[in-house]
């Protein structure tokens, strides 16, 4: 399992920068991915002010597509940062892996852009309509938002 890591790593999460796959779970149901960031810094989204201080972390799963016919339940360590600038009026922020997740986002960013694609391509018109969705009151506007 140990040389097969870092080739599932780039299959299950390809061209995503500073993201380092922690353990790995396939079933026949489901794969559980645990992953961190492995950014040693962060920039506030609001000054732009890069800081190295943390705060704290917490768990985040995302909704993410299907990989093989199974389930992917991806599970990220997220680190909130200090901003390092006084005149900032956020005193702390979470980090963000860009190609992976957005602020308030609930699901990856491969999965938003596969259901935009299925919204935007159904030819009768009903977008989301008898599609799967991963949660409740999703509309094809929420996807390409």
């Amino acid at each position: 399992m140990e040389e097969m890591a870092p080739r599932l790593e780039g299959l299950l999460l390809p061209s995503i920068a500073d993201v380092s796959v922690l353990s790995l779970d396939v079933s026949n149901e489901a794969i559980r991915i645990d992953a961190c960031s492995t950014a040693d810094r962060a920039a506030c989204p609001d000054c732009g002010s890069e800081s190295t201080r943390v705060h704290s972390s917490y768990l985040r799963f995302p909704a993410d597509v299907p990989s093989g016919g199974r389930l992917v339940v991806l599970q990220l360590r997220v680190r909130r940062f200090f901003c390092p600038e006084p005149s900032c009026a956020r005193r702390t922020f979470a980090e963000q892996m860009p190609g992976l997740t957005r602020r308030h986002s609930r699901w990856t960013e491969r999965l938003r852009s596969t259901l935009a694609a299925v919204g935007l391509a159904r030819p009768d018109g009903t977008g989301l309509r008898g599609v799967r969705q991963p949660q409740r009151g999703v509309t094809a506007a929420r996807c390409i938002a």
